[in-house]
This record gives structure tokens, sequence and C-alpha cells, in this order.
């Protein structure tokens, strides 16, 4: 940036030209000054007139209001650029996935660069923020809205609980004190599946849990099945075993007996995203996003809900296949962002509601339990 001490070069440069007429001026009344006898000046009268041109000439000559802060309105026309063509980010090393990820603390820049405007008097740098404002609005000021309405025919809540959860039982105690009627679980451990099935049976006599996923509900399940997401791929993983993969799959499907008709639900967890000082690592993540959008697609109920963990946020390009056939429930009858990792301070909504053929008509984030995630709750409609 060309800058130094806050003041742009070009302000540099022309506060000296004007210094220098400054002390051009003053020469010119010392020499007049010289010229009235013992160093003093004849009158007043002159030294005044002088004092006036001084004052003249460094208002005339110091940079007006468009043209100071010249590289914060750069700054705040590269940001609005940004933000506008962000899906023309390269995804190499997972770059564009990431900057789609946090995309909306972008917006945190505006005040930002506001200050440094207003400190400068810069009317340049104030218009150019004119760009970045208008296109977080168009992307995100709708979820500032509170959406939400009263009723709702089916309560869904879905949690990732945590391999490292130190509390599964308090955990399993507060999801049943929820409220919801259909309750999706991630990250099951072997050693705290029972206890989940023991502290949920009550709420929820029927379930079924398929590798490290399951799902709980007060109305009767049918036609329970995994569903394959490639989670392993390659040859090494053509030679395993149905009993060895089945522990470790990641996502199924089953359908939820209601009273206006049959509701296909899907649960899935898909991979994880690393990051590296070589980049994103979303290989495994994009794989899953993939195949679970194929069976979505596939699906014959015109009714369908996803609940789950897709390490991903909606707008995020690697969930396209997904999110073009089902929508947010939070962004359709929710108020705010509603994000949910991490617990202590959550960053991104990476878990999600999403909904086909039904009307979410609320949403919101339940409160932390023990995992790292915060689990989330929809209403919905028929």
């Amino acid at each position: 940036m060309a800058q130094a001490g806050g003041v742009d070069a070009v302000d540099v440069t022309e506060a000296r030209d004007t210094e220098a007429v400054a002390d051009a001026v003053d020469a010119a009344d010392v020499v007049e000054a010289g010229r009235g006898g013992g160093g003093r000046r004849r009158a007043p009268g002159p030294g005044a007139r002088h004092a006036r041109v001084r004052r003249t000439l460094r208002a005339a000559l110091r940079p007006g209001p468009w043209k100071r802060g010249l590289v914060l309105a750069a700054a705040a026309l590269l940001l609005g650029l940004l933000m506008l063509l962000h899906a023309r980010i390269t995804d190499r090393g997972g770059i564009g996935s990431l900057v789609e990820t946090f995309l909306p603390w972008f917006g945190l820049f505006v005040p930002v660069l506001l200050a440094g405007a207003l400190w400068r008097r810069s009317a340049s740098a104030v218009v150019a923020l004119v760009l970045p404002v208008a296109v977080w609005l168009s992307l995100f000021g709708g979820l500032l809205v509170d959406k939400s309405r009263t009723g709702g025919d089916l309560t869904l809540a879905t949690h990732n609980v945590g391999a490292d959860n130190p509390d599964p039982a308090g955990t399993a105690r507060d999801l049943a004190a929820s409220g919801a009627d259909v309750l999706a679980l991630e990250e099951i451990t072997p050693q705290a599946k029972p206890v989940y099935e023991r502290e949920l049976a009550k709420a929820y006599p029927h379930h079924t849990v398929r590798g490290t996923v399951g799902l709980w509900s007060r109305l009767p399940l049918s036609d329970t099945r995994p569903v394959d997401i490639e989670q392993d791929v390659g040859p090494l993983a053509d030679t395993k075993p149905v009993a060895e993969v089945a522990p470790d799959g990641r996502a199924l499907r089953a359908t939820v007996a209601t009273d206006q008709g049959p509701l296909a639900v899907y649960v899935a967890h898909l991979g994880s995203v690393r990051v590296h000082p070589s980049g994103f690592t979303t290989g495994s993540r994009d794989r899953n996003a993939r195949a679970l959008g194929a069976a979505v697609a596939a699906e014959p109920n015109q009714r369908v809900v996803l609940l789950g963990d897709l390490n991903g946020t909606v707008g995020d390009r690697a969930l396209d296949g997904v999110t073009s056939r089902l929508r947010s429930a939070q962004e359709a009858a929710g108020d705010g962002f509603g994000f949910t990792w991490p617990t202590e301070f959550p960053l991104a909504r990476i878990d999600h509601v999403l909904v086909r053929g039904v009307t979410p008509v609320s949403a919101w984030v339940l409160p932390a339990t023990s995992s790292d995630h915060r689990p989330v709750a929809a209403g919905i409609s028929w």
C-alpha cells in the first residue's frame, strides 16, 4: 500500500509543494522586512496581507476530498468486487470454497474502511463503499429479517453430537427436551451409541442407526437404509466387505409416517474439511456432496427433508448438487445467520435442515450442548 504514516503518498507530495510555495512567500516577507531597515517591517499591512496569501495558497494546494484517501477507495472497490464475483474465484486448493464459507464476515471490512475514510475526510472512499455495502446486502440482507412464523405440523432437529463429547447422556437429555418430533444425530461413536439409545428411548419410540448417523422419531419409521455417499472409493474400497464398511457409514434414509403422508428423511454427515498450509482440503466433502445430491435427485417422494452436518454453508459451491434441489429452512424461515460451529464462537452454519415439497415456518439454533457444534431445529408444514 502506497501509504506512509497513514497519509497517501500523493498527499505527501502535494503537501511538500504547498510548503515550498509557503516558504517562498515567507522569504519574500523577509526580504521586504529587510528593506524596511533594522530587521523591522515598515508597516503591519503588508505582513497581514502576506499571511492571508499564505493561508490562501495552503488551502488552494491542499488535496481536495476527492483526491484524498485514494488507497482506501481502491480497497473498498476491491472488497465489493471480491464479494460480487466470489463464484469466479478459483477453487484450486479449496480457496473458493473457503471464501464462500466465511463470505458474510467480509462485511466487517466495511466499517473499518468507513472509519478510515472519515478520518481522512475522503469523499472518494465514502462513495466507493457504496459497492461493497450494496453487494453484501444483496447477498445477506434477507438474513437480517426474522421470517419465522408460529405453527407448523412437524418439528425437526439435527445435531453433530461430537465424537469427543464428554457428556453424551446430558446431550441426549437436552435434545429430548427440545420438543423435536424427528431428531437426527451425527458422529455417534460405538461407545456412545447405547447411551443415546437409552436416554432417547422414552421420548422417541422409533429409531435407526447406520454407521455414525442415526434418526429418532416420535412417529413410525419405515424403509430405512444406508445411503452410499462414496465415503470409501478406489480399488481398496472395492475389496472391503459390507461388514467392514457399514460401521463407517455417514448417511441414511428413512420414511416417516405423518398424518399428512410419508416424508422422506435423509441424515448425512459429509467428509470433514481441513485447513493446511498448502490450502483448504475438501476432497472427501465434495465427493460426498455430489453423491448425496444424486441420491436426493433420485428420491421418488416429493416431500424430502435432509438433516445433518454438511461441513459447508449453503453458499458453498461444493454443495450445489444438494442446495439446488433443496432449500434451507434457516434462509426461508429463520432469524439471522444461525451459525452453528464452533460452539464457543460460531463462525459458520454448517449444520442444516434442508427441505423440498414442504414449507418451512420457523428455524432456530438450539442451546449449546457438550459438543463442538450447536444443534439446529426447524418447524415445517404442508
